[in-house]
């Protein structure tokens, strides 16, 4: 068995789902305050004003990412795909499995959610994806990726290197390894399986920089994007 090219199955369907559910509208109380413009048949651009999420609004992001639908499907996928593969092979098939294939998957994105959002208080920062307002596909494809290991930091929302986004990961697969996943399996396992997710969350981003159409998009509307996109980065310092 192909035991990379599971793993890239399985880890690149969770590092997507993680951003997609994250990514979602940021803050409510500040939505309901905003006045209304009057309809016009241009498109309005995304309003660039930085505005960081409340405790509440963050404390309703971590439990829809780490037990909402989306974490459930990409785990019960990913526990399908290592069945198929009978992977790791000392699960087994059956329903015992299945089960022990979901657990792990679950668990994984669970520990790396939770890595992210307890370091990302700690530094108090915001590592929701913001949508770029530049023009051009390479400079949001650019933008996109760069959002994978970059945070918004202050109350202007400058970006900064996000050492949360970084390690939560390899937080997950580490502890995935070294706590459920058979002996045979090491450090350099939990390392690779890491850098899948980390690729898969470029993945999110990506897709969530180029579907969003518009407030009144299906993204927005099953809260999978936030209104607010990033500024140029000419805009914050």
């Amino acid at each position: 068995m192909n035991t990379h090219r599971i793993m890239v199955f399985l880890l690149l369907l969770m590092g997507v789902a993680g951003p997609l559910a994250r990514a979602r509208t940021l803050v409510d109380t500040a939505d309901s305050t905003t006045t209304v413009a009057p309809a016009s048949t241009t498109q309005t651009l995304p309003d660039l004003t930085y505005v960081r999420p409340t405790q509440a609004t963050k404390l309703h992001n971590y439990f829809f990412d780490t037990f909402g639908p989306y974490p459930i499907a990409g785990a019960a996928f990913a526990a399908g795909i290592g069945q198929a593969y009978n992977t790791p092979r000392e699960w087994k098939q059956g329903a015992e499995g299945f089960g022990k294939r979901f657990g792990s998957a679950f668990g994984i994105a669970a520990v790396s959610t939770t890595t992210r959002y307890g370091l990302a208080e700690a530094f108090k920062e915001d590592t929701l994806y913001y949508r770029c307002e530049c023009k051009g596909v390479f400079p949001r494809l650019r933008h996109a990726a760069i959002s994978t290991l970059t945070a918004r930091h202050g109350d202007d929302g400058h970006r900064v290197f996000s050492f949360p986004s970084l390690i939560a990961p390899y937080a997950g697969t580490m502890t995935a390894v070294y706590g459920w996943y058979p002996d045979r399996y090491n450090y350099k396992d939990a390392f690779r399986m890491g850098n899948y997710t980390m690729l898969g969350y470029v993945g999110g981003n990506i897709a969530l920089e180029f579907l969003y159409s518009g407030p009144h998009s299906l993204l927005s509307r099953m809260h999978l994007n936030n209104s607010r996109g990033a500024p140029d980065q000419g805009s914050n310092p």
